[in-house]
This record gives structure tokens, C-alpha cells and sequence, in this order.
């Protein structure tokens, strides 16, 4: 992790940006605070002037409701502020994530399910975000009143301000109890969740799958017992947040009991506690504003626990190893200049697990301009050898070059120029079709995609669709074998120097597999092609084999 990534970091940076905001938050809970003290001493008053036979002025009514009307729109002005200064800091936390995400090797995609790393990012920042809206920020507004309005129960009853400083500490050891429990049940929540979100994207990926070898109740089975896992966890939350607030309820009651017995005892007893009337109607009104706001905390509490839960999570994503820093002076002209088109593996060993080598001592040297073919038993790392080029991972030892530099120290920014990389299966992208080409870099014109488009024999194909290259992309639009040459399209669009390509005429039938080689042989020209696929070399007159050896092999 970064020295200046962290939550306390966005919020720094939020308080910096947002000064005006942060001051007029500031302002606003010492507003709160402040004039949530006055409407009971101002009711103090007019009960006294009534008991004592006195009228009550306009003036002094006006300002009672003055008073109460002024507190309320702190309050509300209060709660705005908090809202805008969390979403604020939830937008920093996200957009601090997704530069860590841009940092992480590939070895956390594979090892991390889709649905988990989500919810990183969905609900764990959604519950960060509670914590400044209805958590720490509306915990620290009502520990101020609290503090204030026992202050003010001392001077006007020592025997209840007494009895309000002893019953503190009960109160603090209950919460904290219920911290605990709440702590518990919120991970064991978070977890259940975070294997909901997976589950669920599983399922539907695999439904053929699960079809043909029925097992649809199995499926079943391991989802409700995700969704019972989360139930329970919540409902064990929710129990000990209900408990919460009839304790405190219970207590207030019984304060305001023991107050009015102990006034009306007499003796020395009497002056312990002894109130007017107009100052027990302030001290009950006080005692009520005590317990107010801590029920809210209580339920703040609960907002502060689930994001300590969820911080948690997400301290432990941004501590995941980075990728080795890429070298930003290794521009993709620069590159050519240097060795050419040029791949060299020199006595590479790399295994994903360092106790199951994939690569042993693997070596070859690709020229610029030359074709080859990777050839070796299932799972000797034909598939690996590629990620290592593409500077996915790095290798254990040895060393992988591509145009004369570490493969791994290529900017993600100069890769596509440099890489062609051709699927065996092509993915569909949410876009135009022309999309489908440019992948959204701002770098690829119109002329460049049509360019592409004409080079695997699909121009005439997308100028007859509705709207050209502007026709939304839909798996309707065309065949397998005319998304294979959309995906080879897509790899030359940025006129790349090396291309790679991946079993990519596995599932083709003859005919197709036909034109696909023949739009293979014109995106060829003049680049350096690697490939995997014994039926590719086959029908074609040019390369070399590359045999890999692995542990297995």
C-alpha cells in the first residue's frame, strides 16, 4: 500500500478541496449543539412565570418557538453537509481503489472471483459511506449534546447530574457490548454477501453446464445456504439493535422516577435534588434530550461497526502486491527503433504457484517479421508463455524481452500499438459496432476501423447493417466465424507490430475456417506473428515450431 493511500488520506484531501464545506459542516453542529440547549430553559422560564401567577409575554413565546425552529434547521442544514461530505469521500475511496486496481498483476484477477473484488467496491465503500452520513461525524454532533446537556442537568440538580455521572458507565460497558456482537455479525455478513455476488455470476456463466449434468439443485443448495449465512448474521445485527433502544428508554424512565421520589422526600435529600416546577419541566425535557441522542447512537454504533468491518476489507485490498512499476520512457517507437519487432524468452521458469513450476528453463528467440508456432502437450504453457508477453506477470527467473526491453516494464499505454492479441472466443463489448473495433481509444479514427474492417473481408458485411458502423452491437448481428474476423479486426485496428494469436480457428467449421486464414495471412503482412494452433500451422506455408517444455511436459 501506498503511503498516501487510505481513508484517512481522502478525507484529508476532501477537508483540503472542500474547506467551505468542511467550515460550514463545523458551524452547523455547533449550531445543532448549541441551540438544542435553549428551548428548555427557555420553557424553564415560562413555567416558573406561570406558576408564580405571571403572564407570558409575546416575546418570550416568539422565542421559545424562535428557538425550537433555529435548532431544526441546524439539524437539517447538519445532516445535508454530512451527506455531501460523505459522498465526497466515498468518490475519493472509489477513485483511489481503481488506481490500485490499475496497479495489480494479473494473479489477483485469477485468484479473486468477479462477484468479491464488486463488492469492494460496491457495498464495502456503500458502508463507508455511513459511516460520515449516520455514523462518526453524527456520533462526535450527538456526544456533544450529551456532554452539554449533562453539564447544564449538574448546575441545575447536583443530585441528578450525580446520578447521571454514575449511570455513565453502565451505559458505556453496554455499548460496548453491543460493539462486539454488532462486529461480529456485520463480517460474517459482508462474507455471506461477498458469495452471494459470486454465486449468482457463476450460475449464469455455467447454466449449459449445469444443465447438462443437472445439477440445478445443487446450484440451488449452495445459494440458499449463502442467502441463509446473511440472514442469520443480519438478524443477529438487528436483535441486539432492538435491544438497544428499550434499555435506553428503560433507563431514562427510570432516572426521571428516581429524580422526582428523591425531590419529594425531603430533608436534606429534598435539597439534594430540589427543583421548581418550571426547572423539573427543563430537567425532564433535558433528561429526554440525553437519551435521544444516545438511541441514535446506538444506531450509529451499528453504521461505525459494518464500516469497520468493510474498512477492514478494504485495507486488505489495497495492501495486495503491486506489479512491478512500468518504464513510462519506453515508448512504443522508441521500442521499434531499439530491436524491432523482436521476442526473446531466455531461460524463463515461472509457475503461479512457486511449488508447481509451469516454465523450466524455457528459451527461444523470435525475430522481427518471422511467424512461429507454439506447440506442446495441455498445460505445458503455451497459454502462460503469452501472458508473460504481454507483461501480465513476470517471470521467476531469466528474463522475457519484447522490442529489446522487459516485457513487464512495457507502459500498459504503448501495448496495443505493440500487441495484436487474437481470442479464441470473441467478446462482445457494450458499444456501436464500430466499438467493437476501436474499443473506445480515442487514438483509432473512423478511417482507421474501416481500414481494419476491409482487411478481414467484413466492410461490405457492416455497411448493410442498419446504421453502418454505428449499428449497436448484439450477438444477432453476426456469425461465429464473422465475429472471429471482427476479432482480428479488432487486433489490427492500431496497427500493431506483433500479433498473437490464440487457438483462434479451434471451433470453426471448414468453410470459415477458410476465410479466417486468409484474413489472418493479409493481417500478417510485415508483422512478427506467434500463435497457438497446430491447425493454423497446417495450412499454412510459413513459421517455425517452438516446442515448450514445462514441468509436466
Amino acid at each position: 500500500m501506498r503511503k498516501n493511500d487510505g481513508l484517512a488520506s481522502v478525507v484529508r484531501e476532501v477537508a483540503a478541496k472542500a474547506a467551505g464545506l468542511t467550515l460550514g459542516l463545523l458551524v452547523c453542529i455547533a449550531g445543532a449543539v448549541g441551540f438544542a440547549l435553549l428551548p428548555p430553559l427557555v420553557l424553564e422560564r415560562i413555567v416558573n412565570r406561570l406558576t408564580a401567577g405571571q403572564t407570558v409575554t409575546l416575546r418570550l413565546a416568539l422565542l421559545y418557538f424562535g428557538v425550537l425552529a433555529i435548532s431544526g434547521v441546524f439539524e437539517a442544514t447538519q445532516n445535508v453537509l454530512i451527506t455531501v461530505f460523505g459522498q465526497k469521500v466515498t468518490h475519493g475511496l472509489r477513485r483511489q481503489m481503481c488506481r490500485k486496481l490499475s496497479r495489480l498483476p494479473a494473479a489477483y484477477f485469477t485468484e479473486n472471483e468477479a462477484g468479491k473484488i464488486t463488492s469492494r467496491f460496491v457495498s464495502d465503500v456503500d458502508a463507508v459511506d455511513s459511516l460520515f452520513t449516520n455514523g462518526i461525524i453524527s456520533m462526535a454532533a450527538d456526544g456533544c449534546k450529551v456532554i452539554s446537556i449533562v453539564a447544564i442537568i449538574f448546575v441545575k440538580s447536583r443530585g441528578l447530574g450525580v446520578l447521571m455521572l454514575l449511570v455513565t458507565p453502565l451505559l458505556f460497558l453496554m455499548t460496548r457490548h453491543f460493539q462486539s456482537r454488532m462486529l461480529g455479525a456485520q463480517v460474517e455478513n459482508r462474507v455471506a454477501v461477498g458469495k452471494v455476488n459470486n454465486h449468482v455470476p457463476e450460475t449464469i456463466r455455467n447454466i449449459r453446464m449445469i444443465h447438462t449434468l443437472f445439477r440445478e439443485r445443487y446450484m440451488e443448495e449452495r445459494y440458499d445456504a449463502y442467502i441463509s449465512e446473511s440472514y442469520r448474521a443480519t438478524e443477529t445485527s438487528n436483535r441486539y439493535d432492538a435491544l438497544y433502544s428499550p434499555i435506553i428508554i428503560f433507563i431514562s424512565s427510570c432516572i426521571i422516577a428516581v429524580m422526582m421520589i428523591c425531590a419529594s422526600i425531603g430533608g436534606g435529600m429534598q435539597q439534594f435534588f430540589g427543583l421548581s416546577v418550571g426547572t423539573a419541566v427543563a430537567i425532564i425535557a433535558y433528561v429526554g434530550k440525553v437519551f435521544d441522542p444516545l438511541e441514535s447512537i446506538g444506531m450509529e454504533i451499528q453504521n461505525i461497526q459494518s464500516a469497520v468491518a468493510d474498512i477492514r476489507r478494504i485495507n486488505a485490498f489495497r495492501r495486495q502486491a503491486e506489479r512491478k512499476p512500468a518504464d513510462t520512457t519506453l515508448t512504443c517507437d522508441k521500442l521499434l527503433q531499439r530491436d524491432g519487432a523482436r521476442i526473446r524468452f531466455h531461460h524463463v521458469f515461472f509457475g503461479y504457484d512457486p511449488a508447481q513450476p509451469v516454465l523450466t528453463d524455457q528459451s527461444f528467440d523470435l525475430g522481427a517479421g518471422e511467424t512461429a508456432t507454439l506447440v506442446g502437450r495441455t498445460g505445458a504453457g503455451k497459454s502462460t508463455a503469452f501472458r508473460l508477453l504481454l507483461g501480465l506477470y513476470s517471470p521467476d527467473a531469466g528474463q522475457v524481452s519484447v522490442c529489446g526491453a522487459p516485457a513487464d516494464e512495457i507502459p500498459d499505454t504503448e501495448k496495443r500499438r505493440l500487441f495484436g492479441y487474437v481470442e479464441q472466443t470473441f467478446h462482445l463489448v457494450s458499444g456501436t459496432v464500430g466499438e467493437q473495433i476501436s474499443l473506445f481509444d480515442p487514438a483509432i479514427g473512423q478511417a482507421q476501423i474501416e481500414r481494419a474492417a476491409a482487411l478481414v473481408g467484413l466492410h461490405e458485411a457492416i455497411l448493410a447493417l442498419p446504421m453502418g458502423y454505428d449499428t449497436p452491437a448484439a450477438d444477432s448481428l453476426f456469425s461465429q466465424g464473422q465475429f472471429q474476423l471482427l476479432s482480428i479486426a479488432r487486433a489490427v485496428a492500431a496497427d500493431p507490430a506483433i500479433l498473437l494469436l490464440d487457438e483462434i480457428t479451434a471451433n470453426l467449421d471448414s468453410g470459415t475456417e477458410r476465410r479466417v486464414i486468409e484474413a489472418l495471412e493479409r493481417a500478417s503482412a510485415n508483422r512478427t506473428v506467434l500463435s497457438i494452433s497446430h491447425r493454423l500451422y497446417e495450412q499454412t506455408s510459413v513459421g517455425r515450431l517452438i516446442h515448450i517444455h514445462g514441468e509436466t511436459a
